[in-house]
C-alpha cells in the first residue's frame, strides 16, 4: 500500500491533535487547547534553534584551529571551550536580567525605554509548571528563551577569540570574556531586544543581530587588537608577511558548521512558530540565510580570481560567513535574489577589507573584524533596502551608539588588563608557540618536530 493512501488519515489526525488532552493534563475551562500548541511549538523553536547556535561554538573552534599555525592550535581550542563555559555561567548570574529585566527598568525607566536592566541571576519556571503559573503562557517557556539567548551571548565572545590568536595570554582573555558576556553584551542588547531606547526612540531594526551580536564582537576584537599589537614579524620591513593556517580542511569544516548553525541563529529569531504565518516566515528565513551565504562565497571566489589571478580558499570561507552576517539583520523581508545580492556585497567587502587592515597594521588572525564588524555594519544598513519600517537615520545612529559604547568600554578593560597583569605573552613564548609555552601540550605532537 502506498503512502498516498495514508495521507488523508494522517492529515485528519494532525488537525485533531490540538484538541487531544493527556490524562495528567486535563482541559482547563476557558483555556483554548490551541494555546498549549503555540506554547509548545514556540518553546521547541527556541530549543532547536538554541542547540543549532550552540553547534556554532564547534564551528568557531574548527575555523580558528585551522587558520592559526600548528603551534597555537591547542590554545585556540582551549579558549573556545572556556569562553563558552564562562558565558553560560555569567550570562546566568548577571547578563540575562540585564538584557531582559524583570519588571520595570532600574535605570532610565520611562515611556521611551530604558538604559540598564536589573541585576540578579536568571530564574526558570518551577519543575512541572502549570498553565496558571507559567511566566508567559501562550508564548514560550522561560527556560527555552534563556537557553536560546545565552547562545547569542557566547557567539559574541567567540568572535573575539580568533582575532587575538597566537599572542594573547589565556587568563586575561578569559577575564575579558567574563566582562563581555556579563555586562557589555547584555547592556547594549537590552537597548534593542530588551525594549530599550534604541528600539523605542530610534526604531532600530536588527532581526537577529548583525549589530547586536556580530559588530559587538567585532568592536571588542578591534579594541583588543589595537592594544595588543600584531604578531612578531607580521609587518616587517614595510611588508606584510602572511602566516598560513595549519589545516584548511578544519577551517572548511568549521565554516560549514557555522553555516548550519546560522539556520538556528536567524530562523529561531522569528521567536514564534505556532501559526501558519510564523512557520512560513521561518522557512523563508532559512532560504534567505542560505542563499546569502552562497552569494558571499561566490563573490569572494570571483573577486580573488580577478584580483590575484588565483582563488583564495580562506577568502571564500570568510566570504560565506560575510554573507551570513550581512543577512542576519533582516533575513525575512528580502526576496531570494535580494538576499543573494546582500550576501554578495558582504563577500566583496571581505576581499577589500582584509588587506586594508594590513595597511593599518591591524593583525586579525582569522579575519573576524572584516566578517563580523564590517559586514555587520553593512547588513544593518541593508535593512532599509527591503524593510519599509527601517530608516537610514535610525539604523546609522544605533550603529554608532552601540559601536562607541562597546569599543570604548572594551578598550578600557583591555588597557586595565594590560597595565595590571599583562595581556601579551613574552616574545620567546610567542615564537615557541602558545601550546607548549602556556599549556604544555601540542595539538599534533607526532608532527611537531618533523
Amino acid at each position: 500500500m502506498t503512502l498516498k493512501k495514508f495521507i488523508p488519515a494522517i492529515a485528519a489526525a494532525a488537525v485533531a491533535l490540538p484538541t487531544v488532552a493527556l490524562a495528567q493534563d486535563a482541559p482547563v475551562p476557558g483555556v483554548d487547547a490551541s494555546t498549549d500548541s503555540i506554547f509548545i511549538f514556540n518553546t521547541l523553536l527556541f530549543l532547536i534553534g538554541g542547540f543549532l547556535v550552540m553547534w556554532m561554538a564547534a564551528g568557531f573552534s574548527m575555523l580558528e584551529a585551522g587558520l592559526v599555525r600548528q603551534k597555537n592550535v591547542t590554545m585556540q581550542l582551549t579558549k573556545n571551550v572556556a569562553l563558552f563555559s564562562l558565558a553560560a555561567i555569567f550570562y546566568y548570574l548577571v547578563g540575562y536580567n540585564l538584557m531582559y529585566p524583570l519588571g520595570n527598568w532600574s535605570i532610565g525607566s520611562d515611556e521611551t525605554g530604558g538604559y540598564l536592566g536589573a541585576f540578579g541571576p536568571a530564574v526558570l519556571e518551577a519543575v512541572g509548571i502549570t498553565r496558571d503559573a507559567a511566566d508567559d503562557y501562550g508564548y514560550a517557556s522561560t527556560g527555552s528563551d534563556f537557553f536560546f539567548q545565552l547562545m547569542f551571548c557566547a557567539t559574541t565572545a567567540s568572535i573575539v577569540s580568533g582575532t587575538l590568536a597566537e599572542r594573547i595570554k589565556l587568563w586575561p582573555f578569559l577575564i575579558f570574556t567574563i566582562v563581555l558576556t556579563a555586562f557589555i553584551y547584555p547592556i547594549q542588547a537590552s537597548w534593542k531586544w530588551g525594549g530599550g531606547f534604541l528600539d523605542s526612540q530610534y526604531g532600530f531594526l536588527d532581526f537577529a543581530g548583525s549589530t547586536v551580536v556580530h559588530s559587538v564582537g567585532g568592536w571588542a576584537a578591534l579594541a583588543g587588537a589595537l592594544i595588543l599589537g600584531p604578531r612578531i614579524g607580521k609587518y616587517k620591513d614595510g611588508r606584510v608577511h602572511p602566516y598560513p593556517g595549519s589545516n584548511l580542511a578544519l577551517a572548511t569544516l568549521g565554516t560549514f558548521i557555522l553555516w548550519l548553525g546560522w539556520f538556528g541563529f536567524n530562523g529561531a529569531s522569528q521567536l514564534a512558530i505556532g501559526t501558519v504565518g510564523d512557520a512560513a516566515d521561518v522557512s523563508r528565513i532559512f532560504a534567505n540565510t542560505n542563499t546569502a551565504a552562497a552569494g558571499g562565497a561566490i563573490a569572494a571566489l570571483i573577486m580573488t580570481q580577478v584580483m590575484y589571478g588565483k582563488v583564495d580558499l580562506t577568502m571564500v570561507l570568510n566570504g560565506a560567513l560575510a554573507g551570513l552576517v550581512s543577512i542576519t539583520a533582516e533575513p525575512l523581508t528580502p526576496s531570494l535574489g535580494a538576499a543573494t545580492l546582500i550576501g554578495a556585497v558582504g563577500g566583496v567587502l571581505i576581499v577589500f577589507t582584509v588587506p586594508l587592515l594590513d595597511k593599518f597594521k591591524i593583525d586579525d588572525v582569522v579575519g573576524a573584524i572584516p566578517v563580523h564588524l564590517v559586514c555587520g555594519i553593512w547588513g544593518t544598513l541593508a535593512v532599509v533596502l527591503t524593510n519599509p519600517d527601517a530608516t537610514l537615520g535610525g539604523q546609522l545612529i544605533s550603529i554608532v551608539i552601540v559601536g562607541v559604547f562597546v569599543f570604548v568600554v572594551s578598550a578600557v578593560v583591555w588597557y586595565i588588563l594590560k597595565m595590571t597583569m599583562g595581556i601579551r605573552v613574552p616574545a620567546e613564548d610567542e615564537i615557541t608557540g602558545l601550546d607548549t609555552a602556556e599549556l604544555g601540550m601540542e595539538a599534533y605532537p607526532e608532527f611537531a618536530k618533523g
